[in-house]
């Protein structure tokens, strides 16, 4: 069976065509979540959860019980979805209990029942065993993971902000949930935090636009490394790194500075864009901003050169990559951060090694 993101999934499952089994495979516990929730609000009628959802974990639950419970009617609803979760553990059983398993699971999708949607969980699988092998043949195959590449990120994140929206009973416009990943550099945490922030500011209007995450997101962060952006531009480490700390003292977070900064360094690379002489509302419009931080844009943007820019987003997808792989003090990776962007030289180095 084919492999598809999250993305995929919701298109798959927008088609309304039932599915025997599903394997969620994928570190992010976030992302799993949501492609289960979405799993059962698409096969399981509203109201019919008790009845209609069964969970079982393969730490506890042998493989008869599930298969039983997909064998048996649903009450009270046409179609029932299992989740069965911790897969992984099935690695740990024995051989001849690993064969026993597999030989009951396959008799099952020989011949699955038609009122049964099978959803299997798993953090993650050995490529090399039999227990994967055999699903991935038989099922469908969704990656419960996020992108490394910050661009491709923040396409996939953009896409869950919508079922956070749902979630707190509001509504998000597409560009607003792109500018709501760009603002948080696509940490799922974060856009999930700001999301209950920006369903409070909206209320009863129940719609999420992207002035709402402008004026609630991005405008403490953007005042603040706008605050920055003259510092970098002009190499003032010292400055710079007595601004960080007080950022740091302030409660802002690491993660959530990164994506101010590059949502910064993005909107200034689009200023640099702009015909010759435009405003602050031509710039506003064009760059879906608010016109007083569309007016910091143009004043900051002939300050640094857009090799340097360019070079900085570089730097700061390490910054962020470091930062959630936890391998790394958060305080050192914004320090080195900091030093590296007001390096021009450094910058000059980068750019020329990735044109």
């Amino acid at each position: 069976m084919p492999e598809l993101d999250t993305e995929g999934l919701l298109k798959r499952l927008a088609k309304g065509k039932p599915l025997a089994a599903i394997l969620l495979l994928g570190g992010d516990a976030f992302l799993r979540k949501t492609c289960r929730d979405k799993i059962i609000e698409t096969y399981v009628n509203e109201g019919n959860g008790e009845w209609a959802v069964a969970r079982f974990s393969a730490d506890d639950d042998p493989v008869e019980r599930v298969i039983g419970q997909a064998q048996m009617l649903p009450m009270l609803a046409p179609r029932q979805v299992i989740v069965w979760s911790d897969v992984e553990a099935l690695e740990r059983l024995s051989d001849e209990s690993r064969d026993n398993l597999l030989e009951r699971l396959e008799g099952y999708f020989e011949d699955p029942a038609p009122f049964s949607v099978l959803v299997l969980e798993a953090a993650a699988l050995d490529q090399r065993t039999k227990i994967f092998k055999s699903l991935v043949s038989r099922m469908l195959v969704v990656s419960c993971e996020l992108s490394d590449e910050l661009p491709e990120r923040i396409a996939q994140t953009a896409v869950m902000v919508a079922e956070m929206a749902r979630e707190a009973n509001v509504r998000i416009e597409q560009d607003a949930a792109q500018a709501l990943a760009e603002a948080t550099n696509a940490d799922l945490a974060s856009m999930r935090t700001e999301i209950e922030k920006l369903a409070t500011y909206v209320g009863e209007r129940g719609v999420i636009g992207r002035a709402d995450v402008e004026a609630i997101v991005v405008s403490d962060q953007s005042y603040s490394v706008w605050q920055l952006s003259e510092m970098l531009a002009s190499g003032d480490r010292a400055r710079a790194f007595e601004f960080l700390e007080s950022l740091l003292r302030g409660g802002e977070q690491p993660v959530a500075l990164v994506g101010a900064i590059a949502w910064m360094f993005r909107k200034l690379i689009e200023v640099q864009d702009l015909p010759k002489g435009a405003g602050a509302w031509d710039a506003a419009r064009h760059l879906s901003m608010r016109r007083d931080t569309a007016e910091l844009a143009l004043r900051e943007a002939p300050k640094i050169p857009r090799r340097q820019l360019e070079a900085g987003l570089i730097e700061l997808a390490e910054a962020d990559n470091r930062l959630k792989s936890g391998t790394a003090a958060p305080r050192a990776v914004m320090e080195f951060l900091i030093a590296r962007l007001t390096d021009s030289r450094g910058a000059k180095a980068i750019a020329g090694a990735h044109s």
